[in-house]
Parts: structure tokens; C-alpha cells; sequence
């Protein structure tokens, strides 16, 4: 964004534009959506503030996990014949489809 600028130096003109930013230190962020969670391990977290409005920012790497309902797996197991842990197994490999999760045991 500001190539060669050194950090006191943004920090300068961030002020004079009435922006103010701090670190937040943080082990982990969890970011939930709707099926599935964003989950960042030792992330670098800023808050920048400005005219009245935070804005919060999330730098770092992030797993994707889905969230299997409790009735997805139960389906699986029942059209499938298989154990509880096969089915949640099937499920995070199709990336919750249920419909894929069943073909796939099937054709085993």
C-alpha cells in the first residue's frame, strides 16, 4: 500500500488523519459462517479506529472446518450401515454433502 515507509512513520500519519490502530494479541480467531468455520492459529490482529468505528483486521493462516449437524451424520449412518466415526469421516471429505458422503460409502 506504502511501499518504504517505516512503521513510526505510518503511525505519524495514521494520527494526523485521526486514525489510531493497536494490536490485540490473540491465541486464536474463530470466524463462523454459515456450515462452516474460519480458524486462525496465532493470528496477527489489529484494531484500527476512526471516526468513531472500529475496524478490526486478521492476518494468518486459517483452516476451514466444516460443521456436520448432528442429523447429517445420523442420516449417513442409516442409509449406509456404517459407525458413527465412518460417517462423520465421509462427511468431512465431501465437505458436508450429504449426498456425496452416502454414494461415496455405498461404492465401497
Amino acid at each position: 500500500m506504502f511501499p518504504k515507509i517505516n512503521p513510526k512513520q505510518m503511525q505519524k500519519m495514521m494520527q494526523q488523519m485521526g486514525m489510531r490502530q493497536e494490536e490485540i494479541e490473540a491465541d486464536e480467531v474463530i470466524i463462523k459462517r454459515s456450515g462452516s468455520q474460519l480458524v486462525f492459529k496465532n493470528p496477527q490482529v489489529s484494531k484500527i479506529s476512526m471516526g468513531g468505528q472500529d475496524t478490526y483486521q486478521v492476518v494468518g493462516d486459517f483452516e476451514e472446518k466444516i460443521l456436520l449437524s448432528k442429523n447429517d451424520i445420523q442420516t449417513v449412518m442409516e442409509q449406509t450401515g456404517v459407525s458413527e466415526k465412518e460417517a462423520k469421516k465421509s462427511l468431512e471429505d465431501a465437505d458436508g454433502d450429504l449426498a456425496e458422503a452416502i454414494v461415496s460409502l455405498k461404492k465401497e
